[in-house]
């Protein structure tokens, strides 16, 4: 009989301690992106939303070059230590960025080695922490926590862009950072109280010289799984680049401070939480859902470009981010039910690689437009790439109706090696 509750994998000690740590956590990572942002934006820079995007570019451009060895790592490392140690590395780089800021020595380039070194160290944690969920829950339960992860996540990105916003104003991004640097002690202490022998095991592949390329030649035989993880290029290139819409259209467009650029960041995350919360209660995502997301985001991006105020703006993200989460987490949770458990990890690296991977082609190339054709028209490209990727997802459609076929967990890959 299906459990469809909707908290049911808090069930778990070990996930509900998990979950606590991770949402402290997430509220400050979310302050800090904030703090960043508008700290190139608004006073190392004069409005350069290029600059903005190079500084994405530098974060998430790890996760594409590092992609042989993190997710090697996330499937043959103990996953609870490896997590240990990049949580500590993060916590030691907010402290570094805090620290110049407050002594007032920060320049653009500083802010560019921290964004890389960021980057580096979250292209290790990302596959660690998206796979470490089926070691808290089992396989039974991991596409009602991946969407929990999805909530929690969404909820501090609700909070700490609104509150980043308003400490911006009253002491500086220096202290935000520094506040970003107390938050991992959160993540830190909830895995040290893990009860370990209730963690449950994972299969791990024997280390061997054609690991490393083993993932792409998984993902090679899988057209289901080539579908989605183009889709997730399409969006996560030219589509999630929300940092540079957001921050350009207030500042440029609605002529807002630092307060206006948080809450409206906090806007699209309410729309991310009811998509998650509702993710939470469906047991199994299929790709006609990937479809309408991707299509829905395409579609309310461009409501948003469109939009002649700050408040119907704000509106059109709350709809941008309930789209957009939707198709996040069920691409995720299909993902990896339909992934053979050895292969997880290095199959979910190459989908973090592929989702953030692809901005730092696409942060600089909407900056660029941003600054020279308007924020409007940046947005545009986004509301675009929601369409081609429902295109992509429907052609995919197609093809399962014609040969039949019907993902199941694990069972696909095995219908195609036969």
């Amino acid at each position: 009989m299906s459990d469809t509750r909707l908290f049911r994998s808090l069930r778990f000690y070990n996930y509900r301690v998990w979950a606590i740590g991770a949402l402290v956590s997430n509220i400050g990572t979310w302050m800090q992106r904030i703090a960043q942002d508008w700290l190139v934006l608004t006073v190392l820079t004069d409005h350069d939303a290029s600059a903005v995007g190079i500084t994405i570019a530098l974060q998430f451009g790890p996760q594409l070059l590092l992609l042989p060895l993190t997710g090697y790592a996330a499937d043959h490392f103990d996953r609870r230590r490896l997590i240990l140690l990049t949580q500590a590395l993060l916590g030691l780089l907010a402290v570094g960025l805090g620290l110049v800021t407050l002594t007032g020595v920060v320049t653009l380039w500083q802010v560019y080695v921290f964004a890389l070194g960021l980057g580096c160290v979250t292209a290790f944690d990302a596959p660690a922490r998206q796979t470490f969920v089926n070691d808290l829950v089992g396989e039974k339960h991991l596409s009602n926590a991946v969407a929990l992860n999805s909530t929690s996540f969404n909820a501090a990105r609700m909070i700490g862009p609104a509150v980043a916003g308003l400490l911006i104003a009253a002491v500086g991004s220096g202290w935000v950072f520094m506040i970003n640097a107390g938050s991992f002690a959160a993540v830190l202490g909830s895995l040290c109280l893990l009860r370990l022998d209730e963690l449950l095991p994972t299969a791990r592949p024997k280390h061997n010289a054609s690991g490393l390329t083993e993932g792409f030649r998984y993902v090679w035989q899988r057209p289901d799984l080539k579908a989605i993880l183009l889709m997730l290029f399409v969006i996560g290139t030219f589509g999630f680049n929300f940092a540079v819409y957001i921050s350009t259209m207030s500042v440029k467009v609605f002529h807002g401070e630092a307060g206006q650029y948080g809450l409206l960041t906090s806007c699209l995350a309410v729309g991310s939480v009811a998509g998650a919360l509702l993710a939470a209660k469906r047991e199994h995502p299929h790709m006609r859902l990937l479809c309408f997301s991707t299509l829905g985001f395409g579609v309310c991006c461009g409501l948003a470009a469109l939009a002649p105020n700050e408040y119907l703006f704000a509106a059109a993200l709350v709809l941008t981010g309930l789209a957009a989460l939707t198709f996040m987490t069920a691409s995720n949770a299909l993902i990896q039910l339909s992934t053979e458990p050895m292969m997880r990890g290095r199959v979910m690296a190459l989908r973090m690689a592929i989702t953030m991977g692809g901005t730092p082609l696409g942060a600089p190339i909407v900056g660029w437009l941003a600054n020279h054709a308007g924020p409007r028209w940046a947005m545009s490209v986004g509301a675009s790439a929601g369409v081609i990727a429902a295109l992509i997802g429907g052609v995919m459609l197609i093809q399962q109706r014609r040969k039949r076929l019907h993902l199941r967990p694990s069972e696909a890959y095995r219908q195609h090696e036969s």
